[in-house]
């Protein structure tokens, strides 16, 4: 996605356009205006049902509107727990000025990316195509027929200078574009054939043609070898060594997951110290909430000490997982605790009634991120009273030291692990516990108390299955039956209301505005294989037939409906909207593609089942990966781990 093209670059001159965060924050006005957002069932979609802004879900009404009228095609696409898409909200889309600007000179459309990743994806690659930084919100200029023009992730409303450097903001942008696109529609509707061309071009990426190379365990070897080069030695996790680390820091799951299996593999203590490091690091880290269970989002700094706020499902899905099997392969106390406390978070906030698993918490409360879990001395000082517990507490959780966020407030960390701590005290962990824990349950009940981060309660069904894989492996290494009873409800919920009437499964349940909650889109690569995923672990962990019939009956469909004869898979099945292009994702990022974990789901049924038909369909998607898998080792971790299980099962 690196190339560059001359026309591109002109409109870009032209534009003035740069993309940049907002440093400032400005107050929602009571909402005066309803939207055709209104009647959709997504709960971001609803934040901005009352808008001043003319917004249309994303459909053909938007589209045919554009056409009719001769104007461009204005898109934003989000999601609830996005801090930077409620700073854009705030300041440009609920500002009357500026919604008048968009409402006169373009269509716009709002995306929620958590239903429609394929939008998002395709959107994004174009973004990344234009040597753009990608990130949220996206933020995407089109023509009438969706092809994109230009764009960006979050401008300011009104133009400012930034470290010496004027951006011009949103308001400048819009009156630009439209004139543009009415003084030169020929150029512009060129730049959008290109840009799309191109962004299809990407989209096909590595995989346009078959590589010749051999499913050897040399190809894991790499990706494993360019894990240690990219480790972070003093605090665990992975970076740039040449820029010591500095930047966001993610718990990467998939390539914990790897490291994982090729340590217990080769019995590298190598492989398992970084392993271990990393999930201590996390653990003891202000990533990790120490008085509600669960993770952020990511670290915005090498040692995990300060957050991005928001809790997403899918993170602490596949945390559980990592955990579990950490436990299971060490028996370290920590790595319990953390996997009960995790589970107990997911039960207590992100559960329906019903058993299916919500969405996301937002970073932000009272619009401030992270003032849900941040604390002064003051604050400890008021619940927890004067000393001893206090000064227990503050030395225990590094509140008496310098404060860490905001140059105000203090995050909970330990910078000891609580089996250094009850040492120095000349006490056991359980004696130390016994102290700590009613001192975490006040200070959890008056945070309580506190104006709460936003629920998106959204339920998707491929971030359930991650959900159910992970309490079905917790369940499983820790012998408790409440969890596996949770992982069983679960999948039944997904089971029953999302799928058609044919019995395919569907992507997003929730409820319209005075409405009864339904199922609704066609699901995606994603859904199927992490479902899939959720079901062998609860197999796995129960042995019941059930789980198994079930993964085989969906494993078949996405067989039929998205793969790709050349091998692999589509990310939507071949009765899906029609797009301007049809990604197929080569790349794990914060989760495993779906070709990944459907090529583990598929080596898994044919070990399980010993029907060949499955070990066909893993062997031709490895083989269509293995040129990706050599050339960039790094960006497939999950692949690689899906390959040794196959390597080792043909050795048997």
């Amino acid at each position: 996605m690196e190339r560059r093209y001359v026309g591109w670059s002109i409109l870009f001159c032209w534009l003035g356009i740069v993309c940049v965060r907002a440093d400032e924050k400005s107050a929602r006005e009571d909402p005066k205006f309803t939207n055709k957002l209104a009647h959709e069932s997504s709960p971001y979609l609803l934040q901005h049902a009352h808008n001043p802004v003319n917004w249309y879900p994303w459909g053909p009404e938007a589209f045919e509107k554009a056409k009719k009228e001769g104007k461009l095609v204005f898109i934003s696409i989000g999601y609830s727990s996005c801090h930077w898409c409620h700073v854009m909200e705030k300041e440009s889309f609920a500002d009357e000025d500026v919604a008048k600007l968009m409402n006169d000179w373009f269509v716009c459309i709002k995306v929620d990316r958590e239903e429609r990743p394929d939008i998002d994806r395709i959107y994004m690659t174009a973004l990344e195509t234009l040597s753009q930084h990608g990130g949220w919100p996206l933020s995407m200029f089109l023509t009438a027929e969706g092809k994109p023009i230009v764009g960006g992730t979050y401008w300011p409303r009104e133009d400012k200078e930034i470290e010496g450097e004027k951006v011009r903001g949103f308001k400048t942008l819009l009156k630009v574009i439209h004139e543009y696109a009415k003084d030169h529609p020929k150029e512009l509707l060129e730049q959008a054939d290109k840009l799309a061309e191109a962004t299809q071009h990407n989209l096909a990426g590595a995989l346009r043609g078959i590589a010749l190379i051999d499913l050897k365990h040399d190809l894991i070897a790499a990706v494993v070898d360019g894990f240690k080069e990219q480790f972070d030695p003093v605090y665990g996790g992975f970076g740039s060594a040449e820029r010591k680390f500095k930047g966001t820091k993610f718990p990467s799951p998939p390539g914990l997951v790897l490291l994982q299996a090729e340590a217990e593999r080769t019995k590298s203590d190598e492989v398992a110290g970084m392993v271990t490091l990393t999930l201590d690091r996390m653990a003891n880290g202000g990533i990790y909430d120490h008085l509600g269970g669960g993770f952020h989002r990511y670290s915005t700094e090498r040692t995990w000490t300060v957050p991005h706020f928001e809790k997403m499902l899918y993170d602490n899905a596949q945390l559980a997982e990592v955990y579990a099997q950490a436990f299971r392969t060490t028996k370290k106390p920590q790595y319990k605790r953390v996997l009960q406390e995790t589970l107990a978070f997911v039960a207590r906030e992100m559960t329906s009634p019903e058993g299916a698993f919500y969405s996301a918490l937002d970073a932000d409360a009272d619009g401030e991120e992270g003032l849900f879990y941040v604390w002064t001395e003051k604050d400890i000082d008021a619940v927890l009273g004067e000393k001893p517990d206090a000064d227990l507490f503050k030395k225990v959780y590094d509140i008496d030291g310098p404060v860490n966020f905001e140059s105000k407030y203090h995050i909970l960390v330990l910078p000891k692990a609580l089996a250094e701590v009850s040492k120095d005290r000349k006490m056991t962990v359980e004696q130390l516990e016994t102290k700590l824990a009613p001192l975490r349950k006040k200070l959890f009940d008056a945070r309580s108390k506190r104006p709460r981060p936003f629920l998106d309660t959204k339920v998707l069904t491929a971030w359930n299955g991650e959900m159910i894989a992970g309490y079905a492996a917790a369940g499983q290494v820790l012998g408790d039956k409440s969890y596996l009873d949770a992982a069983g409800k679960a999948a039944e919920f997904i089971l029953k209301n999302l799928r058609s009437k044919e019995g395919r499964l569907l992507r997003t349940y929730g409820a319209r505005p005075g409405e009864k909650a339904e199922s609704r889109l066609n699901a995606y690569l994603d859904d199927y294989a992490y479902f899939v995923h959720g079901l062998l672990n609860l197999h796995d962990a129960t042995k019941d037939v059930r789980w198994l019939d079930e993964a085989k009956i969906l494993t078949d469909q996405m067989i039929e409906h998205y793969g790709d004869k050349s091998g692999g898979f589509f990310y939507t099945s071949n009765d899906h909207e029609k797009l301007f292009a049809r990604s197929k994702d080569q790349n794990d990022g914060a989760q495993p593609s779906g070709n990944s974990l459907a090529a583990r789901n598929l080596t898994r049924l044919w070990i399980k089942t010993g029907d060949d038909k499955y070990r066909a369909a893993a062997e031709k998607t490895f083989k269509a990966f293995a040129g990706a898998l050599k050339t960039n080792p790094t960006g497939l971790p999950a692949m690689a781990e899906a390959l040794g299980l196959y390597l080792d099962a043909s050795k048997k």
